[in-house]
């Protein structure tokens, strides 16, 4: 092992992680290079990656003769092709939990936006005008919140929930019980069907990608409102804009999208019943102190010989647990 690791971060992180690394680690980061592209075609100088959104793809993985790491600043994997870094024996972890507390706040911040119509409120303020009567909203207590998947975010949303009075069912097939107070379903139009709202809290895998569509949709109902804080891809879109214009549900609060940056032709921009916001929802300032040390800190442990709690492909990979 040499005594120091060039070790890429990403665009934007807080400087903690990479400061408590600095005993072995020279870090650059991808606002170094003119692109990410840049960056990444540069990848085979590198020991280790702390990843937000670049897409490590096998492109990307097998013209990476030096990487032992793959260390991802947060929990969703989607951005990394983690079969191809187990055949290439890089430990590929993440930093699960430590933004649950930022991304359940932020759901329920979109759900009381979007019930009391803040975001056109807003605009039409903005605009000059004072109708008071074309913004009346809903109030969440004594409605029923449904959570698609019970990981760490829909625990900490489901507790700020019943904190406003709200009732909780949750659909989670991998799970067989989740807590006293919650109600378990077990299909996922149903959870639709019954709930005034649902959240959305799942990884985005071929299981769940597209999971949620026409028949979800209708069975949420006309006075129903979707909230996704998980990823773009769990939702169809074209079915959720249908479904918005034609008044099949009342609104939609998102923060993911299956395209990101969102352009201006997608059809969801031009519908006043939707509010969104630009996949921020774990972007607090304690949040990304902790995803920038949880990164580093697993970082390390591959380093000094070690495999992170957190790593993902271990039994992939051909190494052993020395710590």
């Amino acid at each position: 092992m040499s005594s120091s690791w060039n070790v890429l971060l990403p665009r934007e992180i807080d400087p903690t992680g990479p400061s408590a690394i600095a005993d072995f680690a020279d870090c650059t980061g991808m606002d170094e290079y003119d692109s990410i592209d840049d960056a990444l075609a540069d990848v085979d100088r590198y020991d280790a990656i702390i990843v937000r959104v670049a897409k490590l793809d096998r492109d990307v993985i097998e013209r990476a003769d030096r990487l032992r790491v793959i260390a991802k600043h947060g929990a969703g994997l989607d951005n990394v092709d983690i079969d191809a870094a187990s055949e290439h024996n890089i430990v590929v972890c993440n930093t699960p939990g430590v933004n649950a507390r930022s991304v359940a706040e932020h759901a329920i911040a979109l759900l009381f936006g979007i019930q009391r119509n803040l975001h056109t409120a807003d605009r039409h303020i903005r605009d000059g005008g004072w109708n008071r009567a074309a913004f009346r909203g809903r109030e969440l207590r004594d409605t029923t919140l449904g959570l698609m998947g019970f990981g760490s975010i829909a625990k900490e949303t489901a507790q700020l929930a019943e904190g406003v009075g709200m009732d909780v069912i949750v659909y989670d097939p991998h799970r067989t019980h989740v807590r006293d107070g919650v109600v378990r379903l077990g299909d996922l139009t149903e959870l639709f069907e019954r709930a005034d709202a649902v959240s959305l809290h799942v990884p985005l895998t071929d299981e769940t990608r597209g999971a949620v569509s026409t028949e979800q949709l209708a069975a949420l109902g006309s006075d129903g409102v979707l909230i996704n804080t998980a990823r773009g891809g769990v939702v169809d879109e074209h079915a959720l804009a249908d479904a918005l214009e034609s008044g099949t549900i009342a609104g939609a609060a998102l923060d993911t999208f299956t395209v990101e940056p969102v352009g201006r032709n997608n059809p969801l921009c031009a519908l006043d019943n939707v509010l969104m916001t630009p996949h921020l929802g774990g972007a607090t300032i304690k949040a990304l102190e902790r995803m920038s040390t949880g990164a580093a800190d697993n970082v390390r442990t591959v380093y000094e010989g070690g495999l992170p709690e957190s790593t993902v492909n271990k039994s992939a990979l051909n190494q052993e647990v020395t710590q």
